[in-house]
């Protein structure tokens, strides 16, 4: 399959973030273009989230920039991110345990609506035609996603895997631009991994979504990547496409433990 990698649309520059006196990130640079899924990875404790947290706003660097589409920002909060097409998805899930699998991924569809509050709650006119057209945008996203079985049941009655896959619709109800996948395959057996692995390359494929993905297996993101970061104590040691990556000596002592 030969898709055509775009221009830039992401951009991290010199990037640094502490906690106190810890540096979490020290100086990382990397870019992101159009179309592509783009990996940050690294051992235990690299500072794969943090970085994830600084570009959609939760965390705020104390160096550095961050460019979308061409506008640099210092520091965005995490709605503005929202609202520019950016929507991630967590390593621990943060869904509505009590709430319907359709009900959880309406909650994506939040920064669309647009009538009022008084509109919504009596469902007249104009609300009662928006809400039509998100259900029916969430009802696709449930088709894609294969849970149309599940659309009613409460997600906390969900086996693990499934809840992922909850996750990931509610990310995507927000039809963003670039999709920022936070270990989407954390905790789960082979067969899950190989599902989630072909929902993250139809999204990409079918929806154009750009995607930066955390993942620790690296089989899988040696498979589904375009370009792989490599972080290691906060620090970039490698860059560049999954063959570059896999021979780079610096990557290899560290996943070995023999760099330090």
């Amino acid at each position: 399959m030969n898709k055509k990698i775009g221009d830039v649309i992401l951009d991290v520059h010199n990037i640094s973030l502490s906690f106190g006196g810890v540096k979490a990130l020290t100086d990382i640079s990397f870019n992101v273009k159009e179309h592509e899924i783009r990996a940050i990875i690294g051992p235990n404790g690299a500072g794969k989230s943090s970085m994830l947290n600084c570009i959609n706003g939760v965390y705020t660097p104390q160096q550095g920039t961050i460019s979308f589409r061409g506008k640099t920002f210092a520091h965005m909060n995490s709605r503005e991110v929202a609202e520019m097409g950016v929507a991630r998805t967590f390593q621990n899930l943060a869904l509505f345990k009590g709430m319907s699998v359709l009900d959880n991924i309406m909650t994506g569809r939040n920064l669309k609506i647009k009538s009022n509050l008084l509109w919504q709650a009596l469902r007249l006119g104009p609300a009662e035609r928006e809400e039509i057209q998100h259900r029916e945008a969430v009802e696709r996203i449930i088709d894609f996603l294969e849970i149309q079985a599940w659309r009613k049941t409460p997600v906390g009655q969900l086996p693990y895997g499934l809840q992922k896959r909850v996750d990931l619709g509610r990310a995507l109800a927000m039809e963003p631009q670039v999709l920022l996948l936070d270990e989407p395959m954390a905790g789960m057996n082979v067969e899950e991994k190989q599902d989630m692995c072909r929902f993250v390359l139809d999204v990409n494929d079918e929806f154009g979504t750009t995607v930066v993905l955390i993942e620790h297996d690296m089989s899988v993101v040696m498979d589904i990547s375009d370009r792989v970061v490599v972080l290691d104590y906060g620090k970039k040691i490698g860059d560049g496409t999954p063959d570059e990556v896999r021979r780079n000596e610096d990557v290899i002592s560290a996943y070995l433990g023999t760099s330090h």
